[in-house]
């Protein structure tokens, strides 16, 4: 057949630029200056073969139906995966504590079955979730491509998609809030139109500041100081599974915090013969001082504040591996599970490694923030909330420890923890309104921020990771344009 112009086309498909001594690499176009090529060459859309650069190009045909499917039953696959592989470390974990618990002892089994059915309760919303998301997602997709035609919609299909698949995020639970995941997914959002903002022309100049390599560590300290006080001075704020983790890593007994917390605020204190008997429950006797200006005595006891660091960070690390176990240990099942059969150790290996890493991590984390605000205390001579945020922000340094690649991750993920922390705090003391008077808007948040990751993925895939994108195209089933044997380019904006 013949395309406009002077372009010819053979039957099957290819530019009669592919020359027969060329044959032998299928996978490259060869003639970069032909128009025909060049668009050949440019990503695929959300919905079908065609390409989102309004050209006439071949199509390959696929089923429809069974794109959906796939979708669905493969986002149930992950959420359930994912969802299961953390209930059953988190079940495993509060068997043994309460096999260690000798008072616990009479109520395990009945403990035990119930924690198992809300293990299994959760891991299928999960599922059913993420499995609706994506059927949702592609079925809309779909639609709205058959109805008003794969190029005249694909600007803006995915957007209106991705929007109307966001409320699958209520079979987690008509009344459970997820504020802290829609502020994650909403961060996720910004940071990829961002990169799109860095690629344009016209808001580059505005956008560049956020190509600060060491941005990422910034935004851990901003976010540790409002999460680590948070955790001292109002634990309310926080969402009750991540007061708990903190609870545990920080390995501080309520009435210590509570200690701190009327020093730090500059009240009187109500609890010190119980912060005494603490101390002598676990073998240290001490006593401490009612005129007290730094509490250091208070959080370490007759420990040295460098001691304490070591001592600290040796429990630390040991509290830390069964949290990333699963982290690494699930993507490795579900992402690499093809690779994971021929090159088991080479896979495990890095699973390990990268384990070991992240409890190094979480617990230097940990004991640096004690580490920190002990040493700000004695220079200064005092406590208060100020020394505190001030003694709390270089902890996030520890980030540094982490790879490159999830140091985003994971600075993301706290600064929606702490922005959730401080409008909760705001609104504790009037400044703004409650939260209860906006019902469901995780619900909108999520919404808006799923409608402009999609509309990315489907239009400026390359401002995601490759391992992302991999993952994406797995469960959505983003058909290949002819003769592109691999996913859109894959390069990696930082």
């Amino acid at each position: 057949m013949s395309a406009s112009g002077d372009r010819k086309v053979a039957v099957d498909g290819r530019c009669t630029c592919f020359s027969v001594d060329n044959s032998d690499d299928d996978n490259k176009l060869h003639d970069r200056s032909c128009p025909h090529c060049r668009r050949s060459n440019l990503p695929s859309s959300s919905s079908s073969g065609s390409l989102l650069s309004f050209e006439s190009i071949p199509v390959q045909e696929y089923d429809k139906l069974g794109r959906i499917f796939a979708a669905s039953v493969k986002g149930f696959t992950i959420g359930a995966g994912l969802k299961g592989g953390l209930a059953l470390f988190s079940v495993l974990a509060r068997l043994r504590r309460r096999r260690l618990s000798p008072s616990a002892k009479k109520v395990e089994m009945v403990s035990s079955s119930y924690d198992v059915i809300l293990a299994i309760k959760e891991t299928l919303r999960y599922g059913l979730f993420l499995g609706t998301f994506a059927g949702t997602f592609v079925s809309v997709d779909e639609i709205i491509a058959a109805w008003g035609g794969h190029r005249r919609t694909a600007k803006w299909r995915a957007l209106l998609a991705g929007a109307i698949a966001g409320p699958s995020m209520l079979l987690t639970g008509l009344n459970t809030q997820h504020n802290s995941l829609a502020i994650y997914i909403l961060m996720r959002a910004a940071v990829l139109a961002s990169r799109c903002g860095i690629k344009s022309k016209r808001f580059g100049r505005i956008c560049k500041p956020l190509t600060w390599a060491h941005g990422d560590i910034f935004l851990m300290c901003l976010s540790s100081s409002q999460i680590l006080c948070a955790y001292i001075l109002k634990q309310d704020s926080l969402p009750p599974s991540y007061k708990s983790f903190l609870n545990k890593h920080g390995a501080k007994d309520s009435v210590i915090l509570q200690g701190v917390k009327e020093i730090a605020c500059g009240m009187p204190f109500t609890n010190l013969e119980a912060i005494e008997k603490y101390y002598q429950s676990t073998g240290v006797d001490i006593k401490l001082d009612p005129e007290m200006k730094v509490p250091c005595s208070m959080v370490h006891g007759n420990q040295q504040c460098a001691l304490h660091f070591v001592s600290f960070l040796i429990q630390a690390y040991k509290r830390a591996l069964p949290v990333y176990l699963p982290v690494y240990l699930i993507p490795a099942l579900i992402v690499h599970r093809q690779g994971l059969l021929k090159r088991p150790y080479t896979i495990l290996g890095k699973g390990v490694l990268g384990t070991a890493r992240s409890s190094l991590f979480l617990s230097m984390y940990c004991s640096s923030a004690w580490m920190w605000t002990c040493f700000l205390f004695r220079i200064f001579k005092r406590c208060n909330i100020p020394m505190l945020a001030m003694g709390t922000f270089p902890t996030g340094l520890a980030l540094a420890i982490e790879k490159k690649s999830r140091r985003i991750e994971i600075s993301l993920y706290c600064f929606a923890r702490a922005i959730e922390s401080f409008v909760t705090c705001m609104a504790d003391i009037g400044y703004l309104p409650p939260s209860k008077n906006y019902r469901r808007a995780d619900v909108v948040i999520f919404s808006i921020s799923t409608a402009i990751i999609m509309h990315c993925y489907a239009i400026e895939r390359d401002v995601f990771r490759s391992k992302y994108l991999n993952v994406l195209d797995w469960v959505f089933g983003v058909p290949l344009p002819p003769y592109e044997t691999t996913p859109r380019r894959s390069s990696q904006t930082k």
